[in-house]
């Protein structure tokens, strides 16, 4: 932005071309081939719009974005295009901005945190490739939770939940239709990849509330979160899911605001194709109506992929700022992305738009936005100006310190374990007086053994007891209930009491949370059947 009220993306011998705020949430595009500038438009678009006090997110794929928190430097380039085209005298100046590091496995950021009721049975669906058979089974389990007031939070609440249905089914098929055991074993083994993937550190509480990324400093910039996506991406599927609930929410819950002056928010969504990918017509459709209605939430949308032609017609005809980095057209397949991206453009007299695409160098771009009438302007060749904070990486100590200093990092520091369906089948079981003749002795045997085993970790002063139902219970809701031993507990596990005791307000305030977001994503993304 520099020192004027609108952003400068870059200039040429003839002209500087501006994005305006009043139109940033009409949405955009940066695209281009690997190496050819993508992350420092990124960067420069961030950095503008935090000048301007409005807050964006965005996904650190290779770790050089965390670059933003560090004041900048100079090199032949960056001096080189300060003197051609002035930048000094519009601003520039080398700084850091404000940052808060996020990450869903919490190594180098933030924990980030969804309870699976959040999530929901159809994003969950997606996220384990599930068949719609499979799918329907898991609306069962979340529609039995429903009724029955069992919190699904993590993954040991919904293999409880699923080995509950199934065990009961004869009492639930009436109403809900058939449930094959075939399929419930399907998903628990899906859970179990999942678990692999990160899934125990991701689903839990506390749970991200999304007003923590819409924040300022103490000078008025807009905080610049950065999710760190570098072992996320290996996993595409909770990457593109985790965004793609991010953006439903934000449709949800933020208020109507009509025109603005600026954003309110804007959010980019890196290796965009990741969500479009194998997507069936009924998601696209709903990502489609939130990104044409999201813009009145005052939210902007920008996509970054390799290409226009990642992003489906109906969506990337709502996106009116496009930044198109270099295509290189060495196949087929290359030739009809370049001739795509050239036509998404409005056409400049002189030059041939899919030509400068594919001759394009590094730091170079064509670059349309929306004029005072929100028409598309000329399509012109620009250098991308560039960054004022570091280009790169930053170490690791500074990484450290900027996440141990964040006002965030009491909320989000430790997982808690609230009361769920866990515990609460738990509880179901173990009031059961007739428990121990409905487990298969073998089982009850191997329980006994283990709680035994145990026995002399307990206090000295109290006296060896026999197991009871309790004691039983806790290895049998891994056997029959969960299919595998119980989590270890990050904290030390309380009583029911205890926890109510200490946990009520908390609990009472993120339930009411918890059940509002639940119906938001059922009804963006379908009811349970």
């Amino acid at each position: 932005m520099f020192a004027e009220e609108k952003i400068l993306i870059g200039c040429n011998e003839n002209a500087n071309v501006f994005l305006l705020p009043k139109l940033a949430n009409r949405h955009g595009l940066i695209a281009g081939a690997t190496g050819t500038g993508k992350t420092v438009t990124l960067k420069v678009l961030a950095e503008s719009f935090s000048d301007l006090g409005v807050p964006v997110f965005l996904a650190d794929m290779k770790g050089d974005v965390s670059g933003l928190a560090k004041i900048g430097s100079g090199n032949d380039f960056i001096t080189r295009n300060r003197e051609r085209y002035g930048l000094d005298e519009k601003g520039f100046k080398f700084r850091e901005y404000p940052v808060e590091f996020w990450d869903l496995f919490g190594q180098k950021g933030l924990p980030i945190r969804v309870t699976l009721s959040e999530m929901g049975p159809v994003l969950l669906s997606k996220i384990l490739n599930l068949s719609e058979a499979q799918t329907g089974v898991l609306n069962i389990v979340f529609r039995v939770a429903d009724e029955n007031s069992l919190p699904i939070i993590d993954l040991k609440d919904l293999k409880s939940m699923i080995n509950y249905v199934v065990e009961n089914k004869g009492q639930f098929e009436s109403q809900y239709g058939a449930i094959a055991e075939k399929s419930a074993n399907t998903i628990l083994r899906s859970l179990i990849t999942l678990e692999d993937q990160g899934g125990n550190d991701f689903f839990g509480e506390p749970a991200l509330e999304l007003d923590d990324f819409i924040q300022v400093d103490d000078n008025g910039n807009g905080v610049i979160n950065i999710l760190d996506a570098q072992k996320l991406s290996l996993s595409p599927e909770i990457y593109s899911t985790f965004l793609l609930w991010m953006l439903s929410t934000l449709f949800e819950t933020l208020p109507e605001v009509g025109d603005m002056d600026k954003p309110k928010f804007v959010f980019f969504f890196d290796e965009a194709h990741l969500l479009f990918d194998d997507m069936s017509p009924e998601f696209g459709k709903k990502i489609e109506q939130i990104v044409r209605l999201i813009r009145s939430k005052g939210v902007g949308v920008y996509f970054i992929s390799q290409s226009p032609a990642d992003i489906p017609d109906d969506i990337l005809a709502q996106l009116g700022n496009r930044v198109q980095h270099a295509l290189h057209a060495y196949t087929p397949k290359d030739q009809k992305a370049v001739k795509v991206a050239a036509e998404t453009f409005r056409a400049n007299p002189n030059f041939d738009t899919a030509e400068v695409i594919s001759n394009l160098g590094i730091g170079q771009a064509l670059v349309s936005v929306l004029d005072e009438k929100g028409a598309p302007t000329v399509v012109e060749q620009v250098d991308i100006v560039p960054p004022q904070s570091h280009i790169g990486a930053i170490e690791d100590d500074l990484r450290a310190q900027l996440i141990n200093i964040s006002t965030l990092k009491s909320k989000y520091g430790e997982a808690l374990d609230a009361e769920s369906a866990y515990e609460m089948l738990l509880t179901k079981i173990d009031s059961n007086p007739n428990i121990e003749s409905e487990v298969a002795p073998e089982v009850l045997e191997e329980v006994k053994a283990q709680t035994q085993q145990e026995a002399p970790e307990q206090p000295q002063q109290e006296a060896p007891q026999q197991p009871g139902a309790a004691d039983v219970i806790g290895g049998i809701l891994g056997t029959v209930l969960a299919g595998q031993q119980q989590t270890k507990r990050r904290k030390t596990r309380k009583t029911t009491t205890e926890k109510v005791v200490e946990k009520a307000a908390t609990q009472a305030a993120t339930t009411v949370t918890r059940e509002v977001t639940k119906g938001i994503m059922r009804g963006l993304f379908g009811q349970m059947k």
